[in-house]
């Protein structure tokens, strides 16, 4: 049988490559594989890490480029793919524009669709944004849906799935930690070998969402700023995204603060490990909060809203907002609060147990035979 994932940014290809190195294993499956760059650089770091090199580069990636620009430009390349390969099974990952065009483009060419990380729903259309509609979009023209826990299960039956085409397994971001964190490891950035991690209570910062642009984020960050002002032997790292308006806010607000470092993005390995080696984290992605717990650490959740309760049930992670009132007083809690830290740290992890990857493609297997 042959399978053709098609992934285009850097948390798909971390989520995707535990199971294309679990599919490489396999005698019985035809791996293609065809990325379309809707990021470039961090997308190409991600694959140099897992050594996984693509069939297929559509590199679709161009400054400014808009929603719309990514999903014709998707489309078309991928269409040009499935005509050429014939796949038994297109396979994608998450909720970004990548995602939904690839399914899109498959159920116009009448390839089925295997979904994964299926299930994730916010309450709220609009945000994340577009990643909410999405996943829905996606969905619908779905033929196997890998959900990562009970609860996305429940969201795909509520909306009519089919049981039947209904698979828990865990999420393959736990597998994909396995291959990348080390206790011996040493960064390529100056800034981050100088931290003394043993004796500073080092938080993680990262922010990027479109909802949180503006007021919110200004409100994030200046909480942040004076939390680190009120309290001794607390540093933070901030890796700026590559949005320009996240990085002139991030310098405006922090400017002067030397327990605020910012860097520039850091490669999956790197970022893992800093992960690993760091007190707690303050964010708004998604697939950090279903990382952090694996390594015994707190998530401070800063958005309104988030497709991934499971956390929030079992206490790994914190839905805090973006209030300044309300950032600052559940990051300064954390940090002095040795109960509410030691409970959140020790909770146990919702996500999966790491072989998610295996479970994916044993049900492929079955599934498509």
């Amino acid at each position: 049988m042959k399978v053709l994932t098609v992934f285009g940014t850097r948390p798909e290809a971390i989520k995707l490559a535990p199971i294309i190195k679990e599919m490489e294993k396999r005698d019985n499956i035809e791996s293609v594989i065809c990325v379309t760059g809707q990021h470039r650089e961090m997308l190409d770091q991600v694959l140099a890490i897992f050594e996984i090199e693509p069939d297929y580069d559509l590199n679709i990636f161009q400054s400014g480029q808009s929603l719309t620009d990514i999903t014709i430009r998707s489309m078309k390349g991928i269409e040009d793919v499935i005509k050429k390969e014939e796949p038994d099974l297109l396979l994608v990952q998450g909720d970004t524009s990548t995602v939904f065009t690839a399914a899109l483009t498959a159920f116009y060419n009448g390839v089925k669709i295997g979904h994964v990380e299926a299930g994730l729903r916010s309450g709220n259309i609009f945000s994340p944004f577009p990643e909410e509609a999405n996943r829905q979009l996606t969905g619908i023209v779905t033929s196997l849906h890998f959900a990562p826990t009970v609860n996305n299960k429940e969201n795909l039956l509520k909306e009519n799935y089919d049981a039947d085409q209904i698979f828990i397994t865990g999420n393959t971001v736990i597998d994909a930690l396995g291959y990348t964190v080390t206790d011996s490891f040493e960064f390529n950035d100056k800034a981050l070998n100088s931290i003394d991690f043993e004796n500073n209570k080092v938080i993680l910062l990262t922010s990027h969402r479109r909802e949180n642009l503006g007021e919110p984020m200004k409100n994030v960050f200046s909480a942040i700023n004076d939390v680190v002002n009120a309290n001794d032997n607390v540093k933070v790292v901030f890796p700026m995204h590559l949005n320009p308006k996240v990085r002139e806010l991030a310098r405006k607000e922090f400017e002067g603060n030397e327990n605020i470092i910012l860097i520039e993005p850091l490669e999956y390995l790197e970022f893992s490990n800093l992960m690993s080696k760091c007190y707690f984290i303050v964010t708004d992605s998604g697939g950090i909060q279903e990382e952090a717990p694996s390594l015994e650490k707190p998530v401070l959740v800063i958005r309104e809203e988030t497709e991934r309760q499971e956390g929030i049930e079992a206490g790994t992670a914190k839905l805090i907002g973006t209030k300044y009132d309300d950032v600052f007083a559940s990051v300064n809690e954390l940090l002095n609060d040795e109960n509410e830290y030691s409970k959140m740290a020790s909770s146990v992890n919702p996500y999966g147990d790491g072989k998610a990857s295996e479970r994916i493609v044993d049900i492929i297997v079955e599934k498509l035979k």
